[in-house]
């Protein structure tokens, strides 16, 4: 395994873990480390062994508090990478699945990339904001991923105040799954990864693609009519037999994801 300076990595059979690891500053990130995670999650894009991602911050305190403005302010903040803040929050590709597991403060960029994750599992201390325009930025994904999550007037009395909304209130507002106490999201993560191994890799991948796809389409119609790649991959699959197969043999799947 590759040694990083700004991450963790942890590949438990199927499932790679992420650790933002930089609890001195809250796991707070910069330019350089925003390319250390774009070339994270590419190599578990690219790694057909690996079908479910789980990103998380080091410690109880935070998930991650976002840009660090302190390299910022020194005037050696740098370019990102295109797939954006921990090479999640701008990234569009990847059809694996992802959930964000998160222990403490998730601000600004550390928000949008839990946002950017298909499954949010919070701790009880988590505590969720954009508060980007309280010092003069702008929430560069966040504005665009939050209204389409929990509608355009809920997200905008968290945009445009840039208030902190805890645990409970984002699972009510409908950005978090679940909430667990202090110290287990990593654990209740797993348990989550666990039931999707369940299924068909291939067939969650469809899944996922289609779902956020489909989401451009003007029309039900259009939508459901719409040819999707990783659809089409799925039903010309190995997997796709395997799963009748299995069900009617009374016995679990052997997913090869081929």
């Amino acid at each position: 395994m590759t040694d990083y300076r700004f991450c963790t990595v942890a590949d438990e059979g199927r499932v790679r873990i992420v650790t933002i690891n930089r609890p001195e500053v809250l796991n707070a990130l910069h330019s350089e480390a925003h390319w250390e995670f774009d070339l994270v999650w590419n190599e578990f894009a690219a790694n057909p062994e690996l079908w479910v991602g789980i990103i998380t911050g080091a410690g109880n305190r935070a998930f991650s508090a976002g840009n660090d403005l302190k390299v910022q302010a020194a005037g050696r903040r740098g370019p990102r990478p295109a797939t954006g803040f921990a090479g999640l929050s701008h990234r569009f590709d990847l059809d694996k699945p992802l959930i964000a597991a998160v222990n403490g403060v998730a601000m600004g960029g550390g928000f949008e990339t839990a946002l950017a994750c298909d499954i949010i599992v919070a701790a009880e201390n988590a505590m969720f904001a954009l508060p980007e325009p309280r010092v003069g930025l702008i929430a560069g994904s966040g504005v665009h991923r939050l209204p389409r999550l929990i509608g355009q007037k809920l997200a905008l009395g968290m945009i445009l105040t840039g208030r902190r909304v805890s645990a409970a209130e984002a699972k009510a507002l409908g950005f978090v799954n679940e909430v667990v106490p202090v110290g287990e999201a990593l654990a209740a993560s797993r348990r989550w990864a666990a039931q999707i191994l369940d299924c068909s890799p291939m067939a969650i991948r469809a899944s996922k693609q289609v779902v956020y796809r489909s989401l451009d389409e003007p029309t039900l119609e259009a939508a459901m009519t719409r040819t999707y790649p990783a659809a089409e991959a799925n039903l010309a699959s190995q997997d796709y037999i395997e799963g009748p197969r299995a069900f009617a043999e009374r016995r679990k799947p052997n997913w090869q994801n081929r």
